[in-house]
């Protein structure tokens, strides 16, 4: 299957054997990941992060130089001569020439299709405010895969900020690829948003819910996000949410034996640390499980598999 060229903006834009030959591809970085690998050897990625990062910055920059790539760009704005007025059209024409591949992180939705749209190189949405990521979607479902086997037949709770979280829309539209029961644990103030929701109506089983014990068990996996403070309008709303849900020894009580639990990190207190030694933890394995998804899009779109 050929994604050579490919912009990866949307997961909306994947098609369920896409998905499958992406989570495929990355199976098999995963199990030549120890070896020298140079495939990439030659090209250069242009980062370009106009909002913090950790994990995607990071493992993208990792994913490019384990196979033998080169990076450049800039992990904050003020570094650039985006201080100075540029757009981001400019931007991206000007990096552009000196990269093959461009990963974009910004705060305002439709960035990343922007930037696609005057770029002539691949261009991969590294997260648009809070719209989409569509590459933590991937990673997402390689987890769910290399733990249980398969993403069909699976109970899957979401909890958390569901309104503004992107790592969720994206993870939802990719579910619905798939035969799931989807469960939305949330505030009633951060449900998900509607267009989401009638987007996978019709291909997804979704019932929502304010209370995670009333899903804990029933669930095979449970997708835990932070509420985030960066994305409200209101501070105090965000006041008034915070907290809303911890998840740690006692909630799992009642969850199945091989409940795993993930987040698309960074945490603050909505994963209590003790939940950390337990088996269900997932979550800092699904970091490396970036890095190989990340090499295995990295080779796709630039011919290298």
């Amino acid at each position: 299957m050929e994604l050579k060229g490919r912009d990866i903006i949307s997961i909306k834009d994947f098609t369920r054997e896409e998905v499958d030959h992406i989570l495929k591809t990355a199976g098999k970085v995963d199990h030549i990941l120890g070896e020298n690998l140079r495939p990439l050897s030659g090209k250069f990625m242009g980062l370009l992060f106009f909002e913090p990062s950790t994990r995607t910055r990071l493992s993208f920059e990792a994913a490019m130089k384990r196979m033998g790539g080169g990076v450049i760009g800039f992990s904050e704005p003020a570094v650039s001569s985006v201080k100075k007025g540029e757009t981001l059209a400019d931007t991206v024409r000007t990096v552009e020439n000196y990269a093959d591949i461009l990963v974009i992180r910004h705060p305002l939705e439709g960035s990343a299709k922007l930037a696609a749209d005057f770029a002539s190189i691949p261009v991969i949405n590294a997260g648009s405010g809070a719209e989409e990521h569509p590459t933590q979607a991937f990673l997402d479902l390689y987890t769910i895969f290399k733990e249980k086997g398969s993403v069909d037949g699976l109970n899957i709770g979401i909890l958390g900020d569901l309104r503004y979280g992107r790592t969720v829309h994206s993870l939802t539209y990719a579910l619905s690829l798939y035969d799931v029961n989807l469960y939305l644990v949330s505030p009633p103030e951060l449900r998900i948003r509607k267009e989401v929701l009638q987007a996978v109506r019709n291909r997804l089983r979704v019932k929502e819910f304010s209370r995670i014990e009333d899903v804990m068990p029933e669930l095979d996996v449970l997708y835990v996000t932070r509420i985030q403070r960066e994305r409200f309008p209101d501070p105090g709303e965000y006041e008034r949410i915070k907290g809303a849900y911890r998840i740690d020894k006692a909630a799992l009580e009642k969850a199945k034996e091989d409940l795993i639990v993930m987040h698309p990190l960074p945490r603050v207190d909505e994963i209590q640390p003790e939940v950390d030694e337990t088996k269900h933890a997932l979550y800092f394995k699904q970091v490396r499980y970036g890095l190989i998804t990340r090499m295995a899009l990295l080779g796709l779109v630039l011919g290298a598999f």
